[in-house]
């Protein structure tokens, strides 16, 4: 059982995939946010490739657990998404997760543009470690 990993973005869309058991992450890619049309085609080809039984979404929410412009951004890219995939999709609370990722880059002192081009897909897989270690 394959869970796919997002975490949306205006300019980039970072994607992980589970194992087939749905025990670990791995980082597949970051994919640039050029526009609805493109956006869906490259992820519609990550689906057919992995054929993930779930896809869980980074939800940013406010310290305080509210939700913001970002959370509703979020809330419009799940319903396009669904004009794609038919299956189950999840949101799960994202807070923290970009410092967590940057802290994760700044321990492997990944910099400049090395960095900006996998902070999305480290982001990604920390979203969803969080949810594989939740519903495991």
């Amino acid at each position: 059982m394959r869970i796919l990993g997002i975490d949306y973005g205006d300019a980039r869309v970072g994607i992980a995939v589970s194992d087939p058991l749905g025990l670990t992450a791995q980082g597949v890619k970051t994919v640039k946010n050029s526009g609805k049309k493109k956006l869906l085609e490259a992820l519609r080809e990550i689906i057919d490739e992995y054929s993930p039984e779930v896809i869980v979404i980074g939800l940013p929410k406010n310290m305080d657990g509210s939700e913001g412009f970002r959370a509703e951004a979020t809330h419009k890219f799940v319903r396009q998404l669904k004009e794609i995939y038919s299956g189950r999709i999840e949101l799960t609370d994202e807070r923290l997760t970009t410092m967590g990722a940057s802290r994760y880059l700044n321990t492997t002192n990944t910099r400049g543009q090395k960095r900006k081009a996998v902070i999305d897909t480290v982001s990604a897989c920390l979203i969803l470690e969080s949810y594989l270690s939740k519903n495991s």
